[in-house]
């Protein structure tokens, strides 16, 4: 497996990502540090020197998973951290971890990172929302950015009610949002509530 390719966007914020064969795309995973530590959000494996760099920055408190679709390598990452595992119920339907603990829509994970449910979309969908910095937007399937689509909202096929999804995506726009880092494509690293705005109200 090739390694993923492990990207520092700020003192606050990183990327990593790597191709998977089995959905013809690219997998993201991110991580953001609030002042209590590093959470990492739907994390695929990373190389050691990587995980280092990224972990002596600053302790890793949890793992966030933003949906059923991305439960990755949280499991691995929360025993090699001893860290709890963040997620929405519908996302560990069957096996539970240990560390689990369930974020329901208006969460405060650490009380930093908003929880904001996004119905319609893939089961136990969340985005994430830091304030800092202009604002960084996480979110896990909802939206896409990757060609031939670019930025976009997930296929019809993949959800669960895309109407619903759609609307439910629209209170996004009550935060400012300088960045939005994505499960699956390339970050909008500035301006990115304009961005969501043009998508969003071209909607309707």
């Amino acid at each position: 497996m090739v390694d993923a390719e492990f990207h520092p966007l700020s003192p606050r914020v990183w990327i990593w990502q790597n191709y998977d064969s089995s959905v013809k795309g690219d997998l993201c995973s991110s991580a953001l540090r609030t002042s209590s530590g590093i959470w990492i959000v739907d994390p695929i494996p990373l190389a050691e020197v990587h995980l280092g760099d990224l972990s002596g920055t600053a302790p890793i408190v949890g793992i966030i998973v933003t949906n059923a679709n991305h439960q990755r390598s949280a499991g691995d990452y929360s025993h090699l951290f001893s860290a709890p595992i963040f997620a929405h119920k519908e996302v560990f339907p069957d096996s539970r971890p240990a560390r689990l603990n369930e974020v329901t829509n208006a969460s405060a994970i650490d009380g930093e990172l908003d929880v904001i449910e996004i119905e319609g979309a893939v089961a136990g969908e969340i985005a994430l929302y830091h304030s800092v910095d202009g604002g960084t937007l996480i979110v896990g399937d909802a939206m896409i950015n990757f060609e031939p689509y670019g930025f976009t909202f997930l296929p019809r096929k993949y959800c669960l009610n895309e109407k619903q999804m759609r609307d439910s995506l629209r209170q996004l726009l009550v935060r400012p949002v300088e960045r939005l880092l994505f499960a699956h494509g390339t970050p909008i690293l500035s301006g990115a509530s304009a961005r969501l705005r043009r998508l969003l109200e071209g909607d309707h």
